[in-house]
C-alpha cells in the first residue's frame, strides 16, 4: 500500500489534524489572549513552538514513549498533575497581565508573549497535545515497513495544517484588539481568558 496525495488515509488525517488542531483548548485559548494583547506578529513565535512542541509529541510517541502511559498510568496522572499546575499558573498570569494604564504608570511592569521554547515546552505538559499525538499516531499510521513512512506523514501533516488553524486564534485575537479600547476593557478581557484557559484544568481531570 502506498500513500498518495488522494488516499483516505492521508485525507482522514489532515481532517483529524485540522478539527484537533482548530478546536478549543488551552494552547488556543493562550493565542487569542496573546494576539489581543501583543498582535499577531509577536505571537509568531508563540505559534511556532506548539508546532515544534506538537512534531516533538508526534516523534516521541512514534518511537514508542507513548506505551509509557499504557503500561504506566501512573506516569499519565504524573504529566496530568504537572500540567494542570503549569496551566493554572499560566492562567494566572494571563488573567493578571498588566494592560494600558498600568503600563504606563510602571515600567517595571512588562508583559511578553509567550517565547518559542516555553509554548513548545508545554506541550510535554498538556494532556490535549498528548492525547492529540497518541490518536493521531495509533490511527493513522500502517504496519511493518510503512510504519515509519506513514508517522513521518503524521508530523508532516501537522505541521502544514496545524499552523494555518491555529493562527486564526491569534488573528480572532488581533480582530478582538480592536473591541479593547480601554483598560477596563482589556483587564476584563484578560480576566475572562485566565478563567476559560484554568476551566480546561477542569476538563482535563475529568478525562
Amino acid at each position: 500500500m502506498t500513500i498518495s496525495l488522494d488516499s483516505p488515509l492521508l485525507l482522514a488525517t489532515i481532517s483529524f489534524a485540522f478539527v484537533s488542531s482548530a478546536t478549543p483548548g488551552p494552547n488556543n485559548l493562550m493565542l487569542l489572549a496573546s494576539g489581543a494583547n501583543f498582535g499577531f506578529r509577536r505571537t509568531i513565535p508563540h505559534m511556532l513552538g506548539i508546532v515544534l512542541g506538537v512534531a516533538l509529541l508526534l516523534a516521541l510517541t512514534l518511537a514508542g514513549l507513548g506505551e509509557l502511559f499504557i503500561r504506566f498510568p501512573p506516569s499519565q496522572l504524573a504529566f496530568q498533575v504537572a500540567g494542570v499546575a503549569y496551566l493554572l499558573w499560566l492562567s494566572w498570569k494571563i488573567a493578571t497581565a498588566p494592560v494600558g494604564e498600568l503600563k504606563a504608570e510602571d515600567s517595571t511592569v512588562e508583559a511578553t508573549p509567550l517565547r518559542w521554547w516555553q509554548a513548545a515546552a508545554f506541550q510535554f505538559l498538556n494532556p490535549k497535545a498528548w492525547m492529540m499525538a497518541l490518536a493521531a499516531i495509533s490511527s493513522f499510521t500502517l504496519g511493518g515497513e510503512l510504519y515509519l513512512v506513514s508517522g513521518l506523514m503524521v508530523m508532516l501533516v501537522f505541521a502544514l495544517v496545524g499552523l494555518p488553524a491555529i493562527s486564526l486564534w491569534a488573528g480572532f485575537g488581533v480582530v478582538i484588539q480592536q473591541l479593547l479600547h480601554s483598560s477596563r476593557r482589556q483587564r476584563a478581557f484578560n480576566l475572562a481568558m485566565g478563567l476559560l484557559t484554568a476551566a480546561t484544568a477542569i476538563v482535563i481531570v475529568q478525562v
